[in-house]
């Protein structure tokens, strides 16, 4: 069988591979894709339970492009999965990206040749090509953890992820439900399974701040005013923060009034959403004004939990609020004063094992008809070690990172040439809105592509100067944070000298794209090109 050649190969299917396939494409590039899933999606296909629902506003938390925005109409500021998967299907079908797409297709391994300057890619179908570049548009949050309680195989009922929720129907009216793990996932699915549900039973080990998304149907004159100057919106959300317009600090805490301090947090929590994240501009680094924002939500659950013994335990205290991600929600704290909805901490009463008929804990044997695992994801290097890239030396990129994520931009790493990871660490990543980081990264991709075509290069890579400067960089920015001492996903903890590292770029989106737009204009200064 010959093998195809290539310019690029792009993994995944979901908003950063859809817009890479379009972007790469109608410049001209011979592009293929692969995707394990049978259709597009990526995160949203997959995470498809119960109460999913994007916790970034849908005016901002699409494609901003100057066709395909006003021909799209969102019904919620907060849409669930089913909208969403919707609209990343209208947004493959409009850009036509599908005949370059091999579904339900993982990749098992791309190695790079130094000769020819090319990635040899293997699929699980047997196929094999090559291609100049790879673009891995897999995502920091889509390789899921696995379940790992003893008994699991004995279950006589049915378990299921949220991560991977199955496509076929899952009943749960009528049934007996655990759910185990109360962070972002767990508290959406919480109250949307116990509409229905003769009984939910939540496991819960950390007690997670979580905020109402105030959530409703859009403001379709707001929509329709950012439709009729959608290059306009790009730039204001491309040099924002988190690429949105929630409101950013206010100012230092102690600043305002202890009466001003509340009334803020009221305003804020009206509005809902992430915007409880920075309600003063320094609650991300002092302690202080942090316990003021973490109280508040503290109150909100003593006001809402009926229950003063399940209130206490609903309570958040293990970590300050912001240091690992805001859960935004729709009627959690709510859910917990049905009759159906139970709770078990599972510090006093651990789960020892899973059982034909359910779940055994230290002081109870309980029964139910369907376990559902929210246990979140292997961060950041999960879906990237997966697919098995090697570079001369047999290295894969995450064995270069050992004591943290070394990279230029977030985008590439040194001995890795012409590989690109969308959203990477040392980016703002997870921080932002990861659509528009996909497509911020994937235009810089695509110049960056133009620019060697221009000058017969066939092989880039990131100067080790650059790249020190900007794994340096990206340390100082998050080196007075209070996140950076918390036990989270976004920090890479060095075992043998406690040394930490975070691992995504906090100096905001804004700062990263105005860098980002300085190594173009200078002819893409810090990488090395040959």
């Amino acid at each position: 069988m010959n093998t195809v050649d290539y310019d690029a190969v792009v993994v995944g299917a979901g908003a950063g591979g859809i817009y890479a396939v379009h972007k790469l494409t109608q410049a001209g590039l011979r592009v293929i894709a692969f995707e394990g899933a049978p259709d597009v999606g990526g995160v949203w296909y997959h995470n498809r339970y119960p109460g999913a629902r994007v916790d970034i506003e849908s005016y901002f938390y699409c494609f901003p492009d100057e066709d395909l925005y006003p021909r799209w109409t969102w019904k919620e500021r907060y849409p669930a999965q089913p909208e969403i998967l919707a609209y990343l299907n209208f947004a493959a079908d409009t850009w036509g990206v599908r005949p370059h797409i091999r579904f339900s297709t993982w990749v098992t391994g791309a190695q790079w040749e130094s000769s020819a300057h090319r990635y040899r890619v293997t699929a699980s179908s047997g196929e094999s090509v090559t291609a100049r570049h790879l673009v891995m548009a897999s995502g920091q949050l889509s390789k899921a953890r696995p379940p790992a309680f003893p008994g699991l195989e004995d279950f006589r009922g049915r378990w299921v992820q949220t991560a991977h929720w199955p496509t076929d129907h899952v009943e749960t009216a009528g049934k007996r439900i655990a759910v185990i793990g109360t962070g972002s996932s767990g508290v959406q699915a919480v109250p949307a399974l116990a509409r229905d549900a003769e009984n939910v039973t939540v496991f819960h080990r950390t007690a997670n701040y979580s905020v109402p998304a105030q959530n409703g149907p859009l403001d379709q004159q707001k929509y329709a005013d950012y439709a009729s100057r959608v290059s306009e919106m790009r730039e204001k959300i491309l040099h924002h923060p988190v690429g949105s317009d929630i409101p950013l600090g206010a100012g230092p805490a102690s600043s305002f009034s202890p009466d001003e301090q509340q009334a803020l947090l009221r305003q804020r929590w009206a509005r809902g959403g992430h915007t409880m994240n920075a309600v003063f501009s320094d609650q991300g680094t002092d302690i202080h004004a942090n316990t003021l924002v973490a109280d508040f939500v503290r109150q909100h659950v003593r006001d809402t939990v009926k229950d003063p013994a399940k209130a206490e335990i609903l309570m958040p205290h293990a970590y300050p609020i912001g240091t690992r991600r805001l859960c935004v929600d729709t009627g959690y704290y709510e859910a917990f004063n049905q009759s159906n909805v139970d709770l078990i901490d599972i510090n006093h009463d651990p789960i020892e094992r899973i059982t034909e008929k359910g779940i055994r804990t230290r002081n109870h044997d309980l029964e139910f008809d369907l376990l559902v695992f929210a246990l979140g994801f292997n961060a950041f290097t999960g879906a990237l070690d997966e697919a098995n890239i090697r570079n001369e030396l047999g290295e894969r990129p995450s064995d270069r990172w050992s004591r943290g994520p070394r990279t230029l931009l977030g985008l590439m790493t040194r001995g890795f040439p012409n590989l690109f990871v969308l959203t990477g660490p040392g980016s703002p990543s997870v921080l932002a809105n990861m659509i528009l980081d996909n497509v911020q990264h994937v235009d810089f991709v695509a110049d960056m592509l133009r620019h060697m075509g221009e000058r017969g290069h066939t092989r880039v890579e990131p100067e080790e100067k650059a790249q020190d400067e900007w794994t340096a960089h990206v340390a100082e920015a998050a080196s007075n944070l209070l996140r950076l001492n918390v036990e989270n996903y976004m920090v890479h903890v060095n075992r043998e000298d406690g040394t930490r590292v975070f691992m995504p770029y906090v100096g905001g989106l804004d700062k990263y794209v105005e860098h980002c737009e300085k190594v173009v204009a200078d002819d893409f200064v810090g990488f090395s090109f040959s």
